[in-house]
């Protein structure tokens, strides 16, 4: 039997002419919500392709795109020494009027797409991913957001006032770049708001991607059905 999920690159267009590429993976029904899958530094790589295919096998139209696309094209990366230092460096480098601009773009793109059913399009996003999430529910109109361990999202606050959309949080409880008092923070800015902020006892920041020494299982198995609950209640 033929893998039912269909996925391919496809490229979405930005104000001035230019583009930048994304993968798009479709459900089996062919047709269903919209989600922006937010990479982590790390670029588009295996794992983030296979998370945007399990969300897809999920009913979940995905779309992630190429965030790093204005230094260096198609950026695959590994989680160790010099590979892990680039993507930092990438990281560093994005600009943030360019990111929101690409933001929009895809939040834009996939709504259009015919295979958008009800017109409702997500966003999740994991580390620096997590954070893109966080500013697509304050900023790109998205209709609800996930954020996994979301590097940042703690200095960025004065963003929730402008979100309206529902979000949920997932953090690991003993993530070394982000604190408690951190974990803290968010729960105060985004109280009297629809969210959801669930931390992870024993897991450590990457706790999802089973590709990463961090990677807790349980953890990972009950944020990614704590997604789907969610995801399911405000986009379908």
């Amino acid at each position: 039997m033929a893998f039912p999920v269909k996925s391919e690159w496809t490229s979405v267009a930005v104000p001035g002419g230019a583009f930048f590429d994304a993968y798009l993976a479709r459900p089996p029904a062919g047709s269903g919500p919209g989600l922006v899958l937010f990479q982590e530094i790390f670029g588009v790589n295996e794992h983030i392709r296979a998370l945007a295919e399990q969300y897809a096998l999920d009913g979940f139209v995905v779309l992630a795109p190429d965030v790093f696309w204005r230094q260096q094209r198609r950026v695959e990366l590994g989680y160790e020494g010099e590979q892990r230092q680039r993507g930092i460096e990438l990281a560093g480098g994005l600009k943030g009027p360019e990111v929101g601009l690409d933001m929009v773009a895809a939040v834009t793109s996939l709504r259009a797409r015919p295979e958008i059913s009800n017109g409702k399009v997500g966003a999740i996003g994991y580390c620096m991913g997590g954070r893109l999430a966080f500013l697509a529910a304050a900023t790109a109109g998205v209709d609800a957001a996930v954020a996994y361990y979301g590097g940042g999202i703690h200095d960025q606050l004065d963003k929730a006032a402008s979100i309206q959309c529902p979000v949920q949080f997932h953090y690991a409880e003993r993530d070394d770049h982000i604190p408690p008092a951190a974990v803290d923070k968010v729960r105060t800015a985004m109280h009297g708001k629809s969210a959801e902020v669930h931390l992870y006892p024993g897991a450590m920041h990457g706790f999802n991607c089973w590709a990463r020494g961090s990677y807790h299982a349980p953890s990972a198995a009950l944020a990614h059905g704590r997604s789907l609950q969610f995801l399911s209640a405000n986009l379908f």
